[in-house]
């Protein structure tokens, strides 16, 4: 019988609710799965036979000390799903630079890295004065559940910019930030999600925030229903999927509609909720992809 870990961090011990369906669904297909901190020390990793990351969603605060975590389970000859190669290349949010040199359609988005400050200091004003974006959402390139991010319209950018842009500077110079304009149709009629295990589409959802709010996280009040999406916008999530580095045995494929297409937002290959609760089969699908992974 395979013994899975399947990890979390020390907020969420016992995983969320719809994760812990996948228990059931791998002991179904004669796999024992047990909840592991990550950066817990009484845990002996080489006991497994596979790592699954899940809700690891301090990992962005203390990405290094993650990483050497990912390393020493490797080290043992355990693998570790999503691979860690993978996980390093979707950690830093410059992945959306890749997939669009690639040819898929993503968010516009202005890169600023350490070196770029050095230039020439960040001015938010000038950026969304050059973008034409009269409301811009900023956000940390290492980040997981909107940690840092913030809102902000053109004219506040303007009559604060001392306190925007030494907010921008800093994040800069830490690991690089990131300035998107803010999407109106997210706003209006929400991001769809789209569940793959092994490669294979399995279920979508729409998130939608709450009023007064922008970012759609459930931690923020946000909800989700099930939707079905269009073969075309289908096509296009699994295009998107294409593009990253290697097969995934889980992703969140992310984005909103502009005229029927699919403008991708994230693609979540580290720690994305799955919503497993939402497909009665879902659990099964994402536990096959599991097994049918493992050496």
């Amino acid at each position: 019988m395979p013994s899975i870990a399947l990890a979390t961090y020390a907020t969420l011990p016992e995983l969320r609710d719809d994760d812990r369906l996948l228990i059931g669904a791998l002991a179904n297909l004669g796999a024992h799965a047990v909840a592991a901190v990550w950066d817990d020390d009484t845990v002996a990793w080489n006991e497994f036979d596979a790592v699954i990351i899940r809700s690891c969603w301090d990992y962005h605060l203390r990405a290094d000390e993650f990483f050497a975590w990912i390393d020493r389970v490797t080290a043992f000859g355990v693998p570790i799903r999503n691979p860690p190669a993978m996980l390093r290349w979707n950690a830093r949010k410059t992945y959306l630079h890749d997939l669009t040199v690639g040819g898929v359609r993503t968010v516009p988005t202005l890169w600023l890295s350490a070196e770029r400050t050095r230039e020439s200091s960040p001015s938010l004003d000038r950026i969304m004065t050059d973008t034409g974006s009269h409301e811009a959402v900023v956000k940390p390139v290492v980040s997981a559940s909107a940690h840092e991010t913030w809102k902000v319209t053109h004219d506040d950018a303007r009559a604060n910019a001392a306190e925007h842009d030494a907010r921008l500077k800093e994040l800069a110079n830490r690991d690089g930030a990131m300035v998107q304009p803010f999407i109106t149709e997210i706003a209006a009629n929400g991001e769809w999600s789209l569940m793959f295990f092994g490669g294979t589409f399995s279920h979508a959802v729409l998130k939608r925030a709450a009023p007064g709010e922008f970012r759609v996280q459930r931690h923020f009040g946000g909800t989700h229903e099930s939707v079905t999406p269009s073969a075309r916008v289908l096509a296009q999530a699994e295009r998107a999927l294409r593009a990253a580095p290697g097969d995934s045995v889980y992703a969140r494929v992310d984005g909103y509609l502009l005229d029927g297409e699919l403008v991708l937002t994230e693609l979540e290959l580290l720690e994305p909720a799955l919503f497993l609760d939402v497909h009665p089969d879902a659990p099964a699908r994402f536990a096959s992809a599991i097994m049918a992974s493992l050496p």
